[in-house]
């Protein structure tokens, strides 16, 4: 995954537009090198994380955000635990309200803001959520269990296409409760 993470970003130019999508186990574990503001690295956790190791924000960031040049655009999607700020970008819009009212809050230590920015390009995420939450699964598109942010986010693009950035949040944040729903139906029907 880390050499599939660096092609991505390989020979980028202005214009490009990237898209990088993980829907699977998160972790987070202690920062030793205090760039949180809540004292923990969040972290992916790819198929062989147990003999190569998870892959924490900081190299994410250096792989992926760090190198983006201007005129290139990142767009992330990760579905997994802990993963509020896994890009380490310096700010996170939340929604405050079902009228789709929008808080933006600074994440970054003042020692992170020098080393996390971009080389001039944009990357945005949209991340299942906070870093001190657990994320959710279900079976309620396919039958196979997937991600319910991953699920959300394919339905809100379908049932949406070309919607700003915050009209796709919002869709999101009304079709999830749906999967939920959905979910804990199918849960009870069929597993007694």
């Amino acid at each position: 995954m880390r050499s599939a993470m660096k092609w991505l970003v390989q020979d980028c130019q202005p214009g490009d537009s990237l898209f990088f999508h993980y829907s699977g186990h998160g972790l987070r574990q202690k920062d030793y090198n205090l760039d949180e503001i809540d004292g923990f690295d969040e972290a992916i956790c790819p198929i062989d994380f147990e003999t190569e190791g998870p892959i924490i924000d900081d190299e994410i960031n250096a792989t992926i955000v760090r190198t983006l040049p201007r005129g290139v655009k990142l767009h992330a999607v990760i579905d997994t635990c802990f993963s509020g700020t896994v890009l380490d970008l310096l700010f996170m819009y939340r929604i405050i309200s079902r009228e789709g009212h929008y808080q933006r809050e600074y994440q970054r230590s003042p020692a992170a803001v020098r080393k996390k920015g971009t080389s001039g390009g944009i990357a945005i995420s949209f991340s299942a959520c906070d870093d001190h939450q657990t994320s959710a699964s279900a079976s309620a598109f396919t039958g196979k269990v997937t991600g319910v942010m991953t699920s959300s986010f394919i339905q809100a693009v379908q049932n949406e296409p070309g919607s700003t950035y915050g009209r796709l949040l919002n869709a999101m944040h009304y079709i999830i409760p749906s999967l939920v729903f959905i979910f804990l139906i199918n849960y009870f029907l069929f597993n007694g």
